[in-house]
């Protein structure tokens, strides 16, 4: 056989090759991190709940959901482990000390809006410019200039006699 009929074939089996290998270190990675799940720690199912870890089981894992609230999962439905510290940002609203020298986030987007004294100069020079009208034009200004319908014609009238 030729080698540029089978060229299509080799890099289709190289791709498939690649796309598995991908999925299986994922897949082992998922594994991993669920095995190094312990009692007490913070996790998010794969549906989206935060919960903590009260026991470990084979196949299965006893979640705390509430004070008092317990449910068995399957160990695959963990989709992430939490450390302590994002855990308790999540469920309890537990704020984070930042160390970013002093800098203030504002609540609302005010802040972008405002102008300081540069740019209110710079601003007012803007209006100075003239504004281009982007809206419609009036009929009057699309109305065909008047030596154009001289010749006796209205509209709708045909030259055939």
């Amino acid at each position: 056989m030729n080698p540029v009929t089978l060229l299509p074939f080799i890099v289709l089996i190289g791709a498939m090759f690649l796309m598995t290998r991908s999925a299986k270190k994922k897949q082992a990675a998922a594994a991993n991190m669920r095995n190094e799940m312990q009692p007490g720690t913070g996790v998010r199912t794969i549906g989206g709940m935060y919960a903590t870890v009260k026991e470990l089981h084979d196949d299965s894992v006893l979640l705390e959901i509430a004070p008092g609230v317990h449910a068995v999962y399957a160990k695959n439905s963990i989709g992430a482990v939490l450390d302590d510290a994002e855990y308790n940002r999540i469920v309890h609203g537990d704020e984070e000390e930042l160390d970013v020298d002093g800098a203030v986030v504002p609540d609302d987007a005010s802040s972008l809006t405002e102008l300081d004294d540069a740019d209110a100069d710079d601003a007012a020079a803007d209006d100075d410019v003239a504004k281009i009208d982007l809206g419609k034009k009036d009929e009057a200004d699309d109305a065909e200039p008047a030596d154009k319908k001289s010749d006796g014609k209205s509209d709708g009238e045909a030259d055939a006699k």
